[in-house]
């Protein structure tokens, strides 16, 4: 389903009825997935847990020539400020005119409380207009006007008339949802709904132009292979590097977004020819909508960690292309060089005992490639649960591997690490 329309998407406990609580065997956890016996699980003690804005906020830093206005009281973004230097240095290394991060709060207190903080957000975009000059001003709501009833969508309306840059309301308050991976669905809701979709501002006059065929011939064969691959912001620019060397290797073509992305580099997103994920719990908001709408084609299934996910994810993108046989010369090139370096590391690592904590993709991929490199996977720990990783986790071997599904709670840890003793 389609939630382009409504101003706000649903939180993952609805749209994907995700798991938060659980403890028992790997087998167990997929079992009671596919019966859709997970959903509503509760733990008797909670303890802390994640928030959607500050997961949000991880994203949204990262964009270049962007403001971020956090409508909230004072405390609310001040994680920004631990994130600063690595969105600056990371933007960089994508464009050397890169500005540092730029955030602004609009410090809501008692009297907005009591009275609105509306002309907050108003002061706060008219200033970071005046300021700064960015090509895009990105809303972050809170709870505090979430609950009191601030209206940042008619706020955003009014004021897209008075400013230049691009207005995009992104509504992520932490109190909707335990599933705090539901912010990566609100961060691409405001990217679709202000950055990609046609405004009344752009209009067509490439239309007026004299057409060049052959230059035209040349950008279509040109998008037709090309892929948007969706980064994360855990990722590194080493870790972007080594998958555009491989997807380049079948001279493929790459546009890199979200993370470290310019506000303008969604405009023609839904032009490539596919959309090729890292990591499904991230992006397939994002991917269905862009399927729906535009009939832009995705891969999912997989997430390139460890020698065993790389070549499936690797294969999928050339079987799109029909490029198979080149993939699988690719594969065979890296595995037998892989083989021989990592000799050495093998033989430091083999017998160690781990547990693995994370994403839930992330987790299992990463639980398979210690098993590649003869370490004992003693248990998995993941922040959430839905069905993008039954198929992995399914593949996995050790299907009796403890697994403990928990957001935040650093008691469940606590106890996991005493009973499990990993090295």
């Amino acid at each position: 389903m389609d939630y382009i329309k409504e101003k706000t998407p649903p939180v993952r406990e609805n749209r994907l009825r995700a798991c938060n609580a659980y403890g028992g065997t790997g087998c167990h956890l997929v079992q009671e997935s596919k019966k859709g016996c997970l959903h509503g699980t509760r733990r008797a003690f909670a303890q802390a847990q994640g928030c959607q804005l500050n997961l949000s906020l991880s994203i949204l830093n990262s964009l270049r020539d962007a403001v971020i206005i956090v409508h909230a009281p004072i405390g609310c973004g001040g994680s920004s400020g631990s994130s600063a230097g690595i969105n600056k240095n990371f933007q960089k290394l994508r464009d050397s005119g890169a500005k540092a991060l730029r955030w602004i709060n609009t410090n809501l207190g008692d009297n907005e409380v009591v009275n609105g903080g509306e002309a907050n957000l108003r002061e706060a975009v008219l200033h970071a207009e005046k300021e700064f000059r960015p090509s895009a001003i990105i809303i972050v709501n809170s709870c505090v006007p979430a609950i009191i009833g601030d209206d940042i969508d008619s706020v955003v309306f009014q004021l897209q008339k008075e400013v230049r840059a691009r207005l995009v309301p992104i509504h992520c308050e932490g109190f909707k949802t335990k599933i705090p991976a539901s912010a990566y669905d609100s961060v691409y809701h405001g990217i679709l709904r202000n950055l990609i979709e046609p405004s009344e501002q752009q209009l067509p006059y490439k239309d007026l132009l004299i057409p060049d065929y052959l230059e035209e011939l040349k950008e279509k064969q040109r998008l037709s292979r090309t892929v948007n691959l969706l980064n994360t912001a855990s990722m590194s620019r080493a870790d972007e590097a080594e998958l555009t060397r491989l997807l380049r290797a079948l001279d493929l073509n790459l546009n890199i977004l979200p993370c470290y992305a310019h506000p303008d580099d969604f405009q023609r997103v839904n032009e490539a020819a596919l959309n090729v994920c890292i990591c499904a719990t991230h992006d397939d908001y994002f991917v269905e909508h862009l399927k729906e709408k535009y009939g832009t084609p995705y891969i999912l299934r997989s997430i390139p960690i460890g020698v065993k996910y790389t070549n499936q994810w690797i294969l999928d993108i050339a079987r799109f292309f029909e490029l198979e046989e080149a993939a699988q010369l690719l594969i065979e090139t890296e595995n037998k060089e892989l083989e021989q370096a990592i000799v050495p590391y093998r033989e430091v690592l083999k017998g160690k005992r781990v547990l693995i904590g994370g994403g839930e993709i992330r987790v299992v991929a990463t639980a398979e490639l210690f098993n590649y490199l003869g370490m004992e996977v003693a248990g998995l720990r993941v922040q959430h649960y839905d069905q993008f990783a039954d198929e992995l986790l399914n593949d996995f071997p050790d299907n009796e591997v403890l697994f403990n599904v928990a957001t935040g709670q650093p008691f469940e840890q606590a106890n996991l690490l005493e009973k499990l003793k990993p090295d």
